[in-house]
């Protein structure tokens, strides 16, 4: 989520700023040290005067409920199928209802334009939800023959993640939501006598769900009153973007526009299982097709200094790299983030300089993502979360 100039809310604001749109969940947790963001037109609580160290234990060792600004696009019609196969990188013919799947936009040049996930709903109905920019003209732009209509559902999302997010959520739907709900499914259920939206994915590498509300149809307030009264029993709390972050970076999960970009080709993002080069027709499979293999996108650990976007890497004394995102991670116990090369390489291992603005020069170590759980046994409920749970309450 491209990070905006921040503002600081003072609860009053109407509806919308601007062109901006304010949360319908705002309301319900805004307080005067609550600060805002923005991502995709839409304000999110970037802070809250909540304990970003605290949120993210409670996210890790219960639950944390968190309002955030993805903004579902629909795509409906007879080609709805054929125009999605020539948008993205990934086959998604195949996908069936109620079934989501990551998938990369890419430009002509094959540069990485959008992530997101797609959501099918019906046969000619899907939802791409993604975290920021102009993926409406995108479409309108490309849709020249197609027999498609693009439009807003005006979905707010909210995310509940964390080890309790099932009992809340199987409380929550009374019963309805069960196991069989498994990784990147979907479908509607009734959240106190609410119909919304409920996926099995989430920003944070942990179990967890995203609620999509049905526009005018769902009371926000009350949607939220009866989630908060679910989920604080189980020790669920709300939390703003912080904890959020810190936690997606470990679990190595990437930001379009900031951690890759048009520069960028998803090979050199380390996102290259996500491409269906075997896939015809596709933009930017040509040019994927004749690019050069090569990563740019790794992990940094550095027990001195927590790193920030911005920070250099040296090798010796000439710069090789920038940082696009760092965090102090309170599981790892030391400074964590993301280093975007100027060149691709196998920099994985190696010892080079983190130039931080706030602690000088100090020795970082470059690592592959994730920084821990590659076969994502967290969010997939595998065997296995036990362990990691008592590892973390010790």
């Amino acid at each position: 989520m491209n990070d905006q100039p921040a503002l600081v809310s003072d609860c009053i604001f109407p509806t919308y700023v601007g062109s901006n749109e304010l949360s319908p969940f705002h309301h319900c947790y805004a307080n005067d040290q609550t600060v805002l963001r923005l991502a995709a037109g839409r304000f999110f609580a970037h802070h809250n005067g909540d304990d970003p160290v605290a949120v993210y234990w409670a996210l890790r060792k219960h639950a944390a409920l968190f309002d955030v600004p993805e903004r579902p696009v629909e795509i409906s019609g007879p080609d709805a199928v054929a125009l999605l196969e020539r948008i993205l990188a990934r086959r998604i013919a195949d996908m069936a209802i109620d079934r989501g799947r990551y998938a990369l936009i890419c430009t002509h040049q094959g540069g990485i334009f959008m992530d997101g996930i797609l959501f099918r709903l019906a046969e000619d109905k899907f939802w791409f939800v993604h975290p920021d920019g102009d993926l409406d003209t995108w479409l309108l732009a490309h849709n020249d023959s197609f027999d498609v209509t693009v439009s807003d559902p005006k979905s707010r999302v909210l995310q509940l993640q964390g080890p309790h997010s099932y009992q809340i959520m199987h409380d929550a739907s009374s019963g309805a939501i069960t196991e069989d709900l498994k990784y990147f499914h979907s479908g509607f259920f009734d959240l106190g006598d609410q119909r919304v939206y409920v996926s099995r994915t989430g920003w944070t590498g942990e179990l967890g769900y995203e609620i999509y509300t049905l526009g005018d149809q769902t009371d926000c307030p009350r949607l939220w009153d009866f989630l908060i009264a679910k989920g604080a029993p189980l020790g669920m709390v709300f939390s703003s973007m912080q904890s959020m972050n810190t936690r997606r970076i470990e679990a190595g999960i990437l930001d379009s526009g900031s951690d890759f970009d048009t520069s960028m080709t998803p090979f050199e993002a380390g996102l290259e299982r996500f491409v269906d080069l075997d896939k015809e027709g596709f933009i930017g499979r040509d040019a994927l097709k004749a690019a050069t293999p090569g990563t740019r996108l790794y992990g940094l650990c550095s027990d001195g200094a927590a790193p920030n976007g911005g920070d250099l890497i040296l090798d010796g004394d000439t710069s090789v790299g920038k940082v696009t995102t760092g965090a102090q991670s309170p599981y790892l116990g030391c400074g964590i983030g993301y280093v975007r090369f100027d060149e691709p390489g196998n920099w994985s291992g190696k010892k080079l300089t983190l130039r931080s603005v706030r602690s000088g020069d100090v020795i970082c170590k470059i690592v592959d993502l994730p920084f821990y759980d590659q076969e994502k046994r967290l969010p997939r409920g595998l065997s296995g979360r036990l362990a990691e749970f008592n590892k973390l309450s010790s």
